[in-house]
């Protein structure tokens, strides 16, 4: 074995970031994100961002992390259920076309029509006419909807065998995280490499000049949200749009009544903490 070889085998991990340094770094980002949002709803701009993964990828807390701080009426998650007998018969695309943003608004896809490529393929639900069509059109579709003036980004989380493994068991054992494990779960964790192959063919043909895959290292959740939420900040030329200075008004007394008095009658809850 050579040197460079050894050194390969042997590098450490990177240290898991401390919780205070990570909520520091969060909440520099999360301010970042509400300027954003002024200059979104100010320049009308239109925004999607697709997140794709593995299962147990961290998508739904990093979406969190993302919308923790900012007005769901700009930042709007979409997380579409199993399509309905009436979505099935649709264009494939339809049922998600029809959450794209309007002027002022982000919109946030936890997994989207990408399920064709992946979950849908891998699982035989649809069929091998309907996954090949998919992939040949996509980049089609994508470009549309570019060309049209909307900001479209895509993420993939990549988690690694040993992560996916331990957060999976500890679905199962937590009852806390009991109600992440999906019926798709345990299935994906049988099949990780025909998702490998999966993954890589959706990559290679949906990977385009106008809208790009950007690959994120989820194995580490708190370093993958701080690297996502900075990326995305860095792909959009948002500015810090200026604010008339708030003066909070006095309380008017000129219609003063004892309120107090009539919600004592009230029920109000114990207070047992």
């Amino acid at each position: 074995m050579s040197t460079k070889q050894k050194a390969k085998t042997t590098a450490r991990a990177p240290e898991k970031m401390k919780k205070k340094e990570y909520e520091a770094e969060l909440l520099k980002l999360q301010t970042e994100l509400c300027y954003l949002q002024e200059w979104v709803r100010a320049t009308g701009e239109r925004i999607v961002i697709v997140f794709e993964g593995r299962d147990a990828a961290g998508k739904g807390g990093l979406i969190k992390a993302i919308t923790a701080r900012v007005s769901s009426r700009v930042f709007r998650v979409v997380a579409l259920p199993v399509p309905s007998d009436r979505e099935k018969s649709q264009l494939y695309a339809q049922r998600y076309v029809q959450h794209f943003p309007a002027g002022g608004e982000i919109i946030i896809f936890d997994r989207s029509w990408y399920n064709r490529a992946n979950v849908e393929h891998v699982m035989g639900f649809c069929t091998g006419d309907q996954y090949h069509k998919f992939l040949e059109r996509a980049p089609y579709f994508e470009k549309d909807v570019v060309e049209n003036g909307i900001r479209l980004i895509k993420y993939w989380l990549e988690v690694s065998n040993e992560e996916q493994e331990r957060r999976f068991q500890a679905r199962i054992d937590d009852p806390l995280r009991q109600w992440k494990l999906s019926n798709m779960d345990l299935p994906s964790r049988a099949r990780w490499y025909d998702y490998s192959k999966a993954r890589d063919a959706m990559l290679r043909l949906t990977d385009t000049e106008e809208a790009p895959w950007y690959i994120v290292n989820s194995s580490d959740k708190k370093r993958a949200r701080l690297n996502v939420i900075s990326h995305l900040l860095s792909q959009i030329p948002y500015k810090k749009i200026k604010r008339e200075k708030v003066k909070l008004p006095k309380r008017d007394t000129k219609n003063a009544y004892d309120d107090i008095s009539l919600m004592k009658k009230r029920n109000w809850i114990p207070e047992k903490y």
